[in-house]
């Protein structure tokens, strides 16, 4: 078949677009393997768009959320209200993304870029052709709203950072001081505003290694037991994400390193808490029905993420965020 130079030209930005794409692609079904995926999710009251203070365990910075359902500026949805939410959310509802999200839309909805080449990218070419334009708009669409979130993350990254403590954080010299515990964690200096004890980080040391196993066992009635239905919202998604792609996410071995707390505080009748785990795990991904080895390796791996658990004051704590640390 002799190629025409249109032609040509349409094969070389196909090339392109591929080459940018995969590799994002490869990186994001990297990260979703342990629970929550390895980015950051969930809410954290009013302090959802603040990062937690660095703590010996994790000394740098905790990422910003990547899907939250709690909008800037209004009070955090961790309890039953996050459950109405869920609705809400989606790809083009994520907090800050107004603009963005309704441009991308847009162009999704009403197909503005195939009007901006008249009545499509390649309508000209025929049948083949048009195929082939039509991939190429959805893969620019796609780089286009991939880098727009980018940027989003980044600048919210900065302002977080730039923020400094939210109120009532701990601050001062004897802030970041702790000692080691017999659970793994290091208790801090006793100057948050919402006292922890040793029971309570026995709970959150509990609940690190619980919330992993109901997830390995696929076990989404264990999970709303132990989390917010915000974070269930998320699990069952990446759940059915993986049966989707027939494969299975076993997390086994996991055991606490280090950890202490980043701060804990009070909203009304609300007790939250954002501890720095380091944690050792097995983290394969099999497939489904046969066994098979996808990803990952019996050899233990370690992370390092903070954990926000929230509860009504007397209740049970309740995963309610994971975020990654830089």
């Amino acid at each position: 078949m002799k190629f025409t130079q249109r032609t040509r030209g349409i094969v070389q930005a196909i090339a392109v677009v591929l080459s940018l794409a995969v590799p994002v692609m490869f990186a994001i079904s990297a990260a979703d393997a342990r629970v929550g995926g390895g980015g950051s999710s969930g809410s954290r009251g009013t302090r959802t768009y603040s990062a937690p203070p660095s703590t010996s365990t994790a000394p740098g910075t905790a990422q910003p959320m990547n899907r939250t359902m709690t909008q800037p500026g209004s009070p955090g949805m961790a309890g039953p209200a996050a459950a109405g939410a869920a609705s809400k959310g989606g790809f083009f509802n994520r907090p800050g993304m107004g603009m963005l999200g309704g441009l991308a839309a847009g162009f999704l909805g009403a197909g503005l870029l195939g009007m901006l080449f008249g009545g499509g990218m390649f309508s000209g070419l025929g049948g083949l052709s048009s195929i082939i334009g039509l991939i190429l708009q959805i893969g620019l669409i796609i780089l286009v709203v991939r880098l727009a979130m980018s940027w989003w993350q980044r600048r919210n990254a900065t302002a977080s950072a730039y923020a400094g403590p939210a109120p009532g954080a701990a601050v001062g010299p004897g802030a970041q001081t702790s000692f080691r515990t017999g659970t793994g964690f290091g208790l801090g200096s006793g100057s948050a505003p919402l006292e922890i004890l040793p029971a309570d980080y026995e709970a959150f040391e509990r609940l690190l290694g619980e919330v992993q196993a109901a997830w390995s066992n696929e076990d989404v009635e264990k999970l709303h037991t132990l989390a917010t239905p915000e974070m269930v919202s998320y699990f069952s998604k990446d759940l059915e994400e993986n049966k989707a792609r027939n494969d299975i996410n076993k997390v086994t071995d996991v055991k606490l390193l280090q950890g202490d707390l980043a701060e804990a505080w009070r909203e009304g009748d609300t007790d939250y808490a954002s501890v720095a785990m380091r944690f050792s795990l097995v983290d394969k991904t099999l497939e489904r029905g046969t066994g098979r080895l996808v990803a990952g390796s019996d050899t233990p791996t370690e992370a390092t993420e903070v954990w926000t658990f929230v509860r009504p004051r007397g209740a049970n704590w309740e995963l309610s965020a994971i975020q990654q640390t830089n």
